[in-house]
């Protein structure tokens, strides 16, 4: 383990024995803590002064939902409208290897930035919100394709499960994870937090989004989605396990599961975006 890997490991450790410490005298504060390392973003947002120069050149338009803002960019071509949803402590730039791809086909596309993102507005990430957010550009601009990376392919999943009646006839989904638990899990590991952190977590989540961790599962949502999609992963992802991506494919009746291979969790390849180009455009 290098230098900088051993000082994040024992920085991250330390906040974890921070909250346990915590979480005996202060139970509240340790898990409004716990909760917000879990949801607010630490990198990712965008000032008016630093926009990427992918995003420089686009129709930029900021929309309200309730009393949050989200931004969107658009990159103008034909009727055929493509919408972008990125991941965690991303934004909309993450795109600019995948775009050349998808303007081949002179679509016009869409990318959106998530709640707490880019130029979206709010400190607080989460999957139900950002379907929210996804929804409000839908119905926007009518794509017919709708592409998410990492848990923005979670986003992408959840939308079309809550919301199976639009203009998308086709979504192709690149390391997403399937389980909110299993992130959950993963996350209090990471940290070595006791298990009572975990049963407040969930007790948190039931009382605002009123489910169960356990029920907030990609591979239940696909098995109740109609559309073509590939789902695509790759064996080296260290950030989402291989795994959550079979079982989102393990319940997608129309949906074409796609290996990778040293690819990691970023997924971008000529190869990779070939085959997804052919299963867009081509018949």
């Amino acid at each position: 383990m290098n230098l900088k890997k051993s000082i994040r490991f024992l920085t991250v450790k330390s906040v974890g024995l921070y909250i346990n410490l915590l979480s005996l005298v202060q139970p509240k504060k340790a898990l409004q803590l716990s909760y917000a390392l879990f949801t607010n973003p630490r990198i990712g947002k965008i000032s008016n002064e630093q926009i990427p120069e992918i995003l420089q050149n686009t129709i930029k338009e900021t929309f309200w939902h309730n009393e949050h803002q989200f931004q969107t960019y658009t990159w103008e071509g034909n009727n055929t409208r493509i919408l972008l949803v990125h991941g965690w402590e991303s934004n909309s730039a993450r795109w600019e290897k995948t775009l050349p791809y998808l303007q081949k086909s002179g679509s016009t596309i869409i990318a959106i930035d998530a709640p707490a993102h880019g130029q979206s507005s709010g400190k607080e990430f989460n999957v139900p919100r950002y379907a929210e957010f996804i929804n409000k550009a839908v119905e926007k601009y009518n794509p017919s394709i709708i592409i998410g990376h990492s848990i923005g392919g979670a986003a992408c999943i959840y939308h079309q499960y809550i919301h199976p009646e639009t203009s998308i006839e086709k979504m192709v989904i690149l390391g997403a994870p399937s389980d909110l638990k299993t992130l959950i899990d993963n996350y209090i590991k990471m940290l070595s937090i006791n298990r009572k952190m975990f049963t407040l977590l969930e007790k948190r989540y039931l009382e605002n989004f009123n489910f169960k961790l356990e029920d907030f599962s990609g591979g239940a949502f696909a098995k109740h989605i109609k559309i073509e999609g590939i789902i695509a992963h790759d064996t080296a992802d260290t950030v989402v396990s291989y795994e959550e991506g079979q079982k989102i494919a393990s319940g997608w009746k129309k949906g074409r599961f796609i290996t990778t291979k040293d690819l990691g969790h970023s997924m971008h390849d000529d190869d990779l975006y070939q085959e997804i180009y052919r299963f867009l455009f081509e018949k």
